[in-house]
């Protein structure tokens, strides 16, 4: 199946990133405050000011293959990711990721190789179950699941970080899985209408 992903919700946006900017000032937000917003956000934006993009929070539901879960575990500053553990929950949807850029013959040896994982997984589950107790039996056999298979993760970002994910693993030279998930999540974000004034000051509006 191929990677997706979900925005479950959020919460601030151009307002609350505005209005810790002004708490040093004023935070009462007036039309002509409210007029000036999309100055002072592209200002921050672009001298490096960006504590202020901290104060809002991105929350997006993902199933995506191992090394995009891998890439995502990298950004932990300003990040949080849960994701379901084969340690404790036994995987009984075969979920794995086919790159759909490959020739037909490299697809189909992929499929059936992830097949044929997924069964010995299966298989081991079941074979150690007796002797080591079904917790260690699926926490071990996770060791014939290849880099194909996904996992769905509980993924938030605070929009500072989120800009900072999205410019590494969005770029033209990030891996292929990684960045299409990254398009996938600009564009959802960009369907709340609440950060437009935010993604206009970094260039991404």
């Amino acid at each position: 199946m191929n990677n997706t992903v979900e925005l479950m919700g959020w919460y601030g946006g151009d307002e609350s990133h505005a209005l810790s900017a002004w708490t040093s000032t004023s935070r009462d937000l007036d039309e002509a405050k409210k007029n000036r917003m999309g100055g002072l956000l592209n200002m921050l934006a672009k001298e490096g000011h960006h504590t202020p993009f901290e104060k809002s929070t991105l929350h997006f539901l993902i199933t995506c293959d191992t090394a995009t879960h891998i890439h995502l575990l990298k950004h932990r500053v300003g990040v949080s990711v849960n994701g379901e553990s084969a340690r404790y929950k036994e995987h009984t949807e075969d979920k794995f990721l086919v790159p759909e850029d490959w020739p037909e013959e490299a697809q189909l040896a992929l499929r059936e190789f992830s097949e044929q994982a997924y069964a010995a997984y299966h298989k081991v589950v079941d074979d150690l179950t007796e002797s080591l107790g079904r917790k260690r039996a699926k926490e071990s056999a996770r060791f014939y699941l290849p880099y194909s298979s996904q996992v769905t993760l509980d993924v938030s970002f605070n929009f500072r970080s989120f800009m900072h994910f999205y410019n590494l693993r969005g770029a033209d030279d990030a891996q292929l899985e990684v960045r299409e998930l990254a398009h996938a999540m600009l564009a959802l974000v960009k369907g709340t209408g609440d950060f437009d004034l935010s993604l206009k000051g970094f260039g991404h509006l």
